[in-house]
């Protein structure tokens, strides 16, 4: 099976996780189909790789197709981003919850000027981080910090670090810079690209969807917390 090639009908994915089948709305700019589960509505959009899950957006690794009158769905979206969440979502054990919070960037990388202010990135991430500290601690997590004070620490610096605290969450705090004039607001929450997708964020330079990094063990576990946080 070339699993990069496959596509699934809605339907038979509804059919084999026992839901009902798939309810298209009227159609306006594209075709609207939801599906009800048992954990939330899924609404997905022919042509676009924009879908809700229980109103807020997620993003899909592939557009949706029309044929037909029934809508095929990448084989990777179905595994990676619909099945997860139909699944139970459990966080560790009391007792044994490490998290590594990383302030994004410090130092001599500033990250993004504040029009507010003009302070930088790398000082809210800092405060963001020392103020959630006592919160999570107060949840029952060990929390470590990438850094405490204004540094500059290289990425791979910081993912050695929570490896070899042996966190269960890694969590990299930023603050977006967007072009002046839009109207752009609210929260995004990232996890690493499940392996045979595209990325989401924009760059310069084409992802290799072939790639495996060590962390896509966890892609329906990123996925969930990514979600849930979310």
């Amino acid at each position: 099976e070339n699993v990069a090639e496959s596509w699934i009908t809605l339907d038979h994915w509804c059919q084999v996780n026992r839901l009902s089948p798939p309810l298209r709305t009227a159609a306006t700019v594209a075709a609207t189909y939801l599906v009800n589960t048992p954990r939330g509505t899924l609404a997905l959009h022919r042509g676009s790789r924009v879908a809700q899950w229980n109103g807020v957006e997620i993003q899909l690794g592939f557009a949706p197709r029309e044929v037909d009158g029934r809508l095929l769905v990448h084989v990777l979206d179905a595994r990676k981003n619909f099945q997860p969440l139909l699944e139970y979502f459990a966080f560790p054990p009391q007792g044994s919850r490490t998290i590594v919070v990383d302030p994004g960037h410090g130092g001599g990388n500033n990250g993004t000027k504040s029009l507010y202010n003009q302070h930088y990135e790398k000082e809210y991430t800092l405060d963001w981080a020392l103020r959630l500290r006592p919160l999570l601690e107060a949840q029952g997590w060990k929390v470590l910090l990438t850094r405490t004070n204004d540094i500059e620490i290289p990425l791979g610096d910081r993912v050695m670090f929570a490896e070899k605290a042996g966190a269960d969450f890694f969590l990299s705090l930023h603050f977006n810079a967007a072009v002046s004039g839009l109207e752009q607001a609210g929260l995004e929450t990232y996890c690493v690209t499940p392996k045979g997708m595209p990325s989401n964020l924009t760059r310069e330079f084409e992802d290799d969807p072939g790639k495996t990094f060590p962390n896509n063990a966890f892609d329906g576990q990123n996925y969930q917390c990514a979600v849930r946080l979310h």
